[in-house]
């Protein structure tokens, strides 16, 4: 499968590793399996040590680890920080809250003969973890934490463009306090996924990534009769309604739509403009693309990161050509991006009609596309218009009406008056083609165990 760092702002090849064999995959199913059976007794108060010390970790070489994936995706270095302190987050989340999460749910039966019944929540064993490289830790810390909080441990195949990320942070978990096997990355290739699934020690899929790989893993995962959890592509709607504050909202969507050099599921991809306000918006919009500065990511001064790779930039700019031949306008915003590293030139998409496919895709780059709304009930329209539902957000001056905006549209989360963003105390995840399932908080604390009724009844044998 080609596990190899590829800097995405020179091109060079800094490190390739090699596939794993057969022989590794059934050796980390062994060693999963065996620390299952001790992680499992383990008292809360253990699983929180071990998270807080992986927290304590990541704080203490917060730079180190931030270099790293600047280095493999691209990502700002400024952004690469705060996500190794958003993962930290996460670790702390649980080992804060995972006990009373976890608390014994006493059941408010119809009849005192029903007994006194309770609902706990146990592990399951193995959880296998597919993530994608545009958050290599965050991504690994939202489904780890909760599951080793849960009593579960994780084998993980991360995306082949941040094999380094993924071995550290294996790590960071040993150096932890993790015992050997509860958190294993695995350099797997696809034959290999359907291996580890098909184990009857696995007892569920968690992936986040395209819709092509979910499809294909949750079918997988369906005919191996095991639970999954999908958080798959997003193209969140950016309504501003004829109340907001222009400034603050184009200065927001310019963020929105261009953190992580464009490629979060949940940026702001649609911009859903009323008509009154339409043209002021992508004025003020339109200069707030074009003052981004293209660079080094390992640069302060750089706003703008380059993609992941080479064969993403491209990729890219192939929609955008493909956007226009069927009808779309494309803008190049800015000045020109460097020849060198895999940069995308900031491009606006206008006039991309009812019967345009294109409004129906996802841009993952620094490509905005913009819909004039003939007003709020047309705005909400627009919104629900797509196979995604991840999330998406309202500007208004009053955020009470933005908040019952944001009930008429059909995502999984919803913000007024700041783009959808990531937390670790708020849930994540969408329906329709952007998946199914929760991760954080207790939610996803709790998508992986057995939910088991335990019913103490004393009475008389009847027919």
């Amino acid at each position: 499968m080609a596990y190899q760092t590829i800097n995405p702002y020179t091109g060079e090849t800094v490190a390739t590793f090699p596939d794993a064999t057969d022989a590794d995959v059934l050796i980390a199913l062994d060693k999963a399996q065996a620390a299952f059976l001790h992680w499992k007794k383990k008292g809360f108060a253990e699983r929180g040590r071990i998270l807080q010390k992986a927290a304590d970790l990541l704080r203490a070489n917060a730079d180190g680890y931030a270099r790293l994936l600047t280095l493999e995706m691209g990502k700002l270095f400024a952004e690469a920080r705060a996500e190794v302190e958003l993962s930290a987050k996460i670790f702390e989340y649980y080992v804060r809250n995972a006990e009373t999460l976890l608390q014994p749910e006493a059941l408010p039966v119809l009849d005192p003969a029903e007994g006194d019944a309770v609902v706990v929540h146990e592990p399951l064993g193995i959880i296998l973890a597919i993530e994608p490289w545009n958050f290599p830790y965050y991504q690994i810390a939202r489904i780890l934490a909760p599951q080793l909080s849960a009593g579960n441990v994780l084998v993980l195949k991360h995306a082949s463009n941040v094999p380094q990320s993924a071995a550290i942070f294996e790590t960071l978990m040993t150096e932890a306090g993790l015992p050997e096997g509860a958190f294993k990355n695995l350099y797997a290739t696809r034959s290999q996924i359907e291996m580890i699934i098909n184990d009857p020690r696995v007892h569920g899929v968690a992936l986040t990534g395209s819709e092509g790989a979910g499809a294909l893993i949750a079918a997988q995962a369906g005919k191996a009769l095991k639970k999954s959890t999908m958080e798959l592509g997003g193209a969140d709607a950016f309504i501003v309604l004829e109340d907001a504050d222009l400034e603050k909202t184009a200065k927001w969507a310019v963020v929105g739509r261009h953190w992580n050099g464009g490629q979060v599921c949940v940026s702001s991809k649609r911009m859903i403009i009323v008509d009154p306000i339409y043209d002021a918006f992508l004025t003020r919009y339109r200069a707030g693309v074009a003052s981004l500065v293209a660079g080094d990511p390992f640069d302060p001064k750089t706003t703008l990161a380059p993609l992941s790779s080479k064969g993403a930039a491209d990729e890219v700019k192939d929609k955008i050509r493909e956007a226009v031949k069927l009808g779309a306008k494309a803008e190049e915003v800015g000045p020109p991006v460097p020849n060198q590293g895999a940069f995308v030139q900031p491009t606006i998409l206008t006039d991309i009609g009812e019967d345009n496919p294109a409004r129906y895709w996802e841009f993952f780059g620094p490509v905005s596309m913009l819909f004039r709304a003939a007003n709020e009930d047309d705005a909400v329209r627009i919104a629900n218009d797509s196979p995604f539902g991840l999330g998406g957000s309202v500007f208004t001056a009053n955020p009470a009406h933005g908040a019952e905006v944001a009930k008429r549209i059909s995502t999984g989360m919803v913000f007024v008056n700041h783009p959808t963003k990531v937390e670790a105390d708020l849930p994540f995840g969408g329906i329709r083609r952007s998946g199914y399932g929760r991760e954080l908080i207790g939610l996803g604390l709790k998508e992986f165990v057995n939910h088991k009724l335990i019913d103490i009844v004393d009475i008389d044998a009847r027919f």
